[in-house]
């Protein structure tokens, strides 16, 4: 993932989204690349941190700053838990069959959709709600958060703090052994 121009809230977000339908578009438009695995574990692997970092700490800075905070939050838990199914279930699948390509189509519509509701409703609204500094706070928060977070999808792990705080790690501990056993680029 590109490295992000500015390091508030909403922009390392909304690169992160940028850098995501990059990678979908290159999967929708090369279905015969011999590196599809590759290209989908990556883009799973980006999905998790960035979906783990959205949950420590852009949910709860929506349940702290808006009136409908809890609802927003728990519905974006809901979508990545979602998200977070599909993905386990592309893991154990392989590029051409096709199961695998139905399960590819459905996560990069139902990420895209979540991506439409984030950058449409939440981030706006937390523009609004959080003063600059706390942005910014957010934002260096998020990154450091993906440096160290899980890298494969794990749907029953918890999703909110403390809980997920405290598990994420492990959790990102066995994932980078796993990857270097099989040689997973993540």
């Amino acid at each position: 993932m590109a490295a992000p121009t500015r390091t508030d809230l909403i922009t390392v977000i909304t690169d992160d989204h940028r850098d995501v339908e990059r990678v979908f578009a290159e999967l929708e438009s090369e279905p015969e690349a011999g590196n599809r695995k590759d290209v989908v574990d990556h883009v799973i692997a980006e999905l998790v941190r960035h979906s783990v970092a959205e949950e420590q700490l852009m949910y709860p800075a929506a349940r702290e700053h808006l009136d409908d905070g809890d609802q927003i939050a728990d519905h974006e838990i809901e979508e990545h838990a979602e998200a977070e199914k599909l993905m386990k279930q592309l893991e154990r699948k392989n590029p051409g069959e096709p199961e695998y390509e139905q399960l590819l189509a459905k996560l990069i519509a139902d990420v895209r959709h979540h991506i439409k509701d984030e950058e449409n409703d939440l981030l706006p609204r937390l523009r609004e709600a959080c003063s600059a500094e706390e942005l910014d706070q957010l934002g260096e928060r998020v990154l450091a958060a993906k440096k160290i977070a899980p890298t494969r999808p794990h749907p029953h792990a918890p999703s909110k703090p403390p809980a997920n705080l405290i598990l994420a790690p492990g959790a990102a501990f066995v994932d980078k052994i796993r990857d270097a056993l099989t040689g997973r680029k993540s």
